[in-house]
């Protein structure tokens, strides 16, 4: 009989070996490749809406308009390649790292492209931006990495007490999908609607959200939600009609949603600060009394 002590479930590493993390399962990678396809093709766009299409023209509109879609079809891949993967259980470390990679490009370096063409440029529009937008592009883009290679680090199933750390209805900080889908959603009012002069807004928002990625304001997860999730009568008639609100103002409805999200984590987040801190106050009067 062996000496050494047998390990609990609980101690068995999640991999047997370096085969098993790396492996590929084909439809959850498959999104995350259509993750990465897209983004590629929002880069392209942005290119074409500058260079190839006349400044502000309709078909520069156009062009950006469709770079737009490309940037929220990576995120619905986005979504999916994790769903998938979870519901067949054949999560891997290859394709945590794999999604992270195309997340830079879809929801880092896109976004930042597309604002730094449209707004930021370099040989036109405003004598500010035109000094430093490639400094607010990189900054978005390199907090949009270092929040993905957090996310990876504090997920590693080989270190205790990650899974303690992201709960599973929250993400700490902003996720880079939804700060990508801000930036992309404004930026299709911006050129639909000859919004020029509020897109001079843009670029502090681009910081804001490229802050948000990297703070420690927890934001709701979705990842939860399933076909066995419930919900009342109220509930579900709020649904088909905010559904509905979604088709008919699409334009609108994005921007909007995606700015209720930011801005509702951001404020549930100093609210529960302020709270902490009042009772914290209060416990140390109350110590200070008995003394």
């Amino acid at each position: 009989m062996s000496d050494e002590p047998q390990k609990s479930p609980a101690e068995e590493p999640p991999y047997q070996d370096v085969t098993e993390a790396s492996r590929i399962y084909i439809l959850p990678n498959l999104f995350t490749a259509g993750n990465l396809f897209f983004g590629f093709l929002a880069i392209i766009w942005c290119i074409r809406g500058r260079y190839v299409a006349e400044p502000e023209s309709l078909a520069a509109a156009q062009f950006y308009t469709e770079a737009v879609f490309f940037i929220l079809g990576a995120g619905i891949c986005d979504v999916f390649d994790g769903r998938v993967a979870r519901l067949g259980g054949r999560e891997s470390l290859f394709g945590k790292e794999f999604d992270s990679i195309a997340d830079v490009v879809s929801f880092g370096v896109a976004p930042a492209l597309m604002v730094f063409f449209l707004i930021l440029s370099p040989t036109a529009g405003y004598e500010f931006y035109r000094q430093i937008g490639w400094l607010i592009g990189f900054i978005y883009l390199l907090c949009a990495g270092v929040r993905l290679a957090r996310f990876n680090v504090i997920t590693n199933p080989f270190i205790p007490g990650s899974d303690e750390i992201q709960k599973p209805k929250e993400f700490l900080g902003l996720p880079a999908p939804a700060a990508a889908g801000l930036t992309a959603s404004l930026v299709l009012l911006v050129v639909n609607y000859d919004l020029r002069g509020a897109a001079l807004f843009l670029p502090a928002l681009m910081l804001l959200t490229a802050w948000l990625m990297i703070s420690s304001v927890p934001y709701p997860s979705f990842k939860h939600l399933s076909w066995r999730t419930k919900m009342g009568i109220q509930g579900f008639i709020l649904l088909i009609i905010l559904a509905a609100c979604l088709v008919v103002f699409w334009r609108w409805s994005f921007a909007a949603g995606f700015i209720i999200y930011i801005f509702y984590g951001f404020v549930r987040f100093l609210r529960k600060t302020y709270k902490a801190r009042k009772i914290e106050k209060a416990n140390a009067g109350e110590a200070s009394a008995d003394d």
